[in-house]
């Protein structure tokens, strides 16, 4: 009963509007004082939540991936995947993906990937004669990826709360996030070869590929020596997100396309975010604390040991939740609220948190783009200057394909886990 009127109150601060960071820390300052409990916990909690070296790699890859936006990144990967494939029948829309799942790699961030591409590929993908409905929801879906596609803060967060390796969890997010670039070019080329109604583009000559590849290659060889270096153990994580900022910083001041304002730009975008990300972090910190001493993680693990004999059917029961709370929650706000709770009932049915990592972050995707606060949403509407409503419909088969790979991904666990178990 505790449990349920904690959980009734902390939505009744969502639905009122109070940030998510406001919402768990106030919720669970109040629990503290309820109990009586020693408020010296509470800023105690505070600094143990930001006194983390992981935590770091946060600003450092969020000022990248802003360094690499503002000169121009965006615009060359998309160039460059245009470049090979634009003349195909949806080519566009195979151009948009790949561009979103390199963005991706170089960012970790959905909302980055979907403003970023999405400025870019919307108007070309809209004067060529793509549905604007099918773009829309194309391009929200593609920014997804920048979470589950490592390097992706959201793993990094994760990694932090269960304490699980954050390289394993950059492993397994390779073949999930591949198999969703697959899937959605793959539908990109049926819907476009039977319900599209696009011009022809000429294939582009050689030399305009070779010329667009060079000009992109600065961007890939980034995201080439974070993926390989972290899986190599040539650095940590947040050691590489440090590698990629000096690699930016020294790429756009080499080919001229860094200046004053740009640099003030990125550093104050980024700045912002961290900040809002930090404070979410302090808030759940809080929150989790508060909610450890009332012993709910331990009462929500022990019913949900005798409510669900399998792990099949406590996996579906998660995925249901997360699908009903990411229509009010964000990213961050989710996996802060649910995963303090739902760690220890992993540990008891026997599931792999690696492997429930990348089912969390893929159902984490489905909660940015579904309506009424999928982030995403907000981004694409405001890029494509289109309603809610249009976008919402747009991105219907994505999250089909999504919940597709969850499927997938509990018969073959492999498709995840593979790699982790030979690196």
């Amino acid at each position: 009963m505790t449990a349920f009127l904690i959980l009734a109150a902390l939505l009744a601060l969502l639905l009122l509007g109070i940030p998510v960071a406001f919402a768990l820390g106030g919720l669970g300052l109040a629990l503290f004082m309820i109990q009586d409990f020693n408020l010296i916990m509470v800023p105690q909690s505070l600094y143990s939540s930001i006194d983390n070296f992981v935590l770091l790699a946060i600003p450092l890859f969020l000022l990248m991936s802003n360094i690499l936006l503002k000169c121009g990144a965006g615009q060359q990967l998309f160039a460059a995947a245009q470049s090979w494939v634009g003349h195909w029948p949806g080519g566009l829309g195979v151009a948009t993906i790949i561009s979103c799942g390199l963005f991706a790699a170089i960012s970790g961030s959905s909302v980055a990937t979907a403003a970023t591409i999405g400025t870019i590929a919307v108007p070309e993908m809209t004067a060529r004669g793509d549905p604007k409905k099918f773009v829309l929801g194309l391009l929200a879906a593609g920014g997804t990826l920048g979470i589950l596609i490592p390097p992706s803060i959201v793993m990094i967060v994760y990694g932090v709360i269960t304490e699980e390796s954050i390289i394993d969890l950059f492993i397994a997010g390779i073949g999930p996030g591949i198999f969703l670039v697959l899937l959605f070019s793959a539908y990109s080329i049926v819907y476009a070869r039977y319900k599209g109604d696009f011009e022809n583009v000429e294939r582009a000559s050689w030399p305009a590929r070779v010329k667009a590849t060079l000009a992109a290659f600065p961007t890939m060889f980034i995201a080439v020596v974070i993926i390989l270096g972290i899986y190599l153990g040539i650095f940590t994580p947040t050691e590489a997100a440090g590698v990629g900022l000096f690699l930016a910083i020294v790429i756009t001041l080499v080919f001229r396309t860094m200046t004053l304002q740009r640099l003030k730009d990125a550093c104050m975008d980024s700045m912002r975010t961290t900040v809002t990300i930090l404070l979410i972090i302090a808030g759940a910190k809080i929150f989790a604390k508060a909610i450890t001493l009332y012993q709910i993680p331990v009462s929500v693990s022990n019913l949900v040991t005798a409510s669900f004999s399998e792990p099949w059917s406590f996996t579906l029961a998660i995925c249901v939740v997360l699908l009903f709370m990411g229509l009010f929650l964000e990213a961050l706000g989710m996996l802060l609220i649910m995963m303090p709770v739902l760690y220890p009932s992993l540990l008891a049915m026997g599931i792999d948190p690696i492997w429930f990592g990348i089912v969390f972050v893929i159902m984490v995707e489905c909660a940015l783009i579904t309506p009424p606060v999928g982030l995403n949403l907000f981004i694409m509407q405001a890029v494509g200057k289109s309603t809610l409503g249009e976008v919402s419909r747009g991105v219907i088969p994505f999250i089909v394909m999504m919940l597709t790979t969850v499927f997938v991904l509990y018969f073959w666990p492999g498709l995840a886990m593979d790699l982790v178990r030979i690196l």
